[in-house]
């Protein structure tokens, strides 16, 4: 299951599944059309109704639709030239990472898949057209319904050029990262956090017990696990893994990417559990959080760059980060997973709140030194997080990131204004959460 829900991704990341599916049904539809032509040919008084419509002759549909196919072909190129420039421009402006997302767009991927279909409906109908005086067959319904596609490619073309130049702006680049990120924190953390808080300890593992290696079949990241395989896995052979590298970490070829303890369990059956591990060239989404939070700040960081200096875009930065820190602010974050008995059978290694946040602002703060604005936004961040974060050990986690945020602005800041402007918030910010956690008595 786990590899087909990966070979899926790969194929609605691609930039030819769709437009291939595409040219498919277009080649199937102009069949269908010049079979249904040829079912009508008897009836020429249908065709006598509407002569505007039906009644081209063998030239003349020849024509047209030699004229739409080679338009349809020369825009298709014309529509490629412009995807990659606009993958080389969120290259270069913002990062790489977000490539993934326009190579993703099922717009993108629709709208090329269409003038390419339009290019193979129109030779497939051309090759049925007849003029010889003793076999002539014109399939009209076809000829007229590649006249109708088109006008649809010449609205599409227009609505394309709209959407490119919607969504290589920041705002969108951004809106997208956080949308999917979000529908991860849906997926992947449902349970609300129940207090007080648990540390979820491994010292209940029994010491004498022997691990044997899961090795990584090759070099990559490790893009999710199939978590009920794994439970499956443990429930059968009586055995309890635990993940040696997190969601989205490096995973060299050979080393293990998890440790297993079982009475016995052979090469086989050791293959069997890596199977159910994913690795790839690069993350994704899917079970990695921390993929989507990478991708935010990356953009920030080159926003920030001396090359770009865009403060704003790092804001927006920061308010899509919030957006998602706030999310998962007051959801409940397990390593351990037990099986319909109620046996521990997994242990996974993270994430964590802690690493989430740590990933959301550690390298905005260490390369936004002097910058007020970022400095405001990220004072302003952390508050509204720390105002509802669901325990004291994740509000102790952001008071530290907010002490550290002061201690910079108090640093790095020129102006003595700003410094004290800065100073006193963030002073009353650490003030005001100290009074609500002595008074909620944690």
């Amino acid at each position: 299951m786990l590899k087909l829900r990966m070979v899926w991704e790969q194929l609605r990341s691609s930039f030819w599944f769709l437009p291939g599916v595409i040219v498919l049904a277009a080649v199937v539809l102009a069949l269908s059309l010049v079979q249904l032509d040829m079912s009508l040919q008897g009836k020429q008084a249908l065709y006598a109704e509407w002569p505007m419509l039906l009644g081209s002759g063998a030239e003349g549909a020849r024509s047209l639709l030699s004229t739409v196919a080679s338009s349809m072909i020369t825009v298709a190129g014309v529509v490629f030239s412009i995807t990659i420039v606009a993958l080389s421009l969120a290259s270069n402006q913002y990062t790489s990472r977000v490539l993934r997302n326009f190579m993703r767009d099922r717009i993108n991927q629709a709208v090329l898949g269409l003038f390419v279909g339009i290019f193979a409906y129109c030779l497939m109908v051309l090759r049925t057209i007849r003029g010889a005086e003793e076999t002539v067959f014109v399939p009209s319904l076809a000829v007229l319904f590649g006249l109708l596609l088109a006008f649809v490619g010449i609205a599409v073309l227009i609505y394309f050029i709209h959407h490119i130049a919607v969504s290589i702006q920041a705002v969108n680049i951004l809106a997208e990262v956080a949308v999917e990120s979000l529908g991860a924190v849906e997926r992947l953390f449902p349970d609300r956090l129940q207090l007080p808080e648990q540390e979820e300890s491994t010292a209940l593992l029994d010491p004498a017990a022997v691990w044997s290696p899961v090795p990584a079949a090759a070099n990559g990241y490790l893009q999710s696990f199939d978590t009920a395989g794994i439970l499956a896995f443990g429930h059968r052979h009586d055995a309890l893994v635990r993940v040696r590298i997190a969601v989205g970490d490096f995973a060299v070829a050979g080393t293990p990417l998890a440790w297993v303890t079982a009475p016995a369990l052979e090469n086989e059956q050791i293959r069997e559990l890596a199977a159910c591990f994913a690795v790839g060239r690069q993350r994704t989404v899917e079970q990695d959080l921390g993929f989507g939070i990478r991708q935010i700040v990356d953009v920030a960081l080159k926003a920030l760059s001396p090359g770009i200096n865009d403060t704003t875009t790092a804001v927006m930065s920061i308010h899509y980060l919030t957006a998602i820190l706030y999310r998962l602010d007051d959801r409940h974050i397990s390593s351990r997973h037990c099986d319909e008995d109620g046996v521990l059978r997994l242990i996974s290694c993270g994430p964590s709140y802690e690493r989430f946040v740590s990933d959301a602002f550690d390298q905005i703060r260490q390369s936004s030194a002097g910058n007020v604005a970022i400095l405001d936004a990220l004072l302003d961040s952390l508050d509204l997080l720390a105002q509802r974060a669901a325990s004291p050990k994740r509000r102790q986690v952001l008071v530290e990131q907010l002490e550290m945020v002061a201690e910079l602005a108090h640093r790095t800041v020129e102006t003595a204004q700003d410094r004290q402007r800065l100073d006193g918030r963030s002073a009353g910010i650490l003030e005001s959460l100290r009074r609500k956690s002595a008074g909620s008595g944690r």
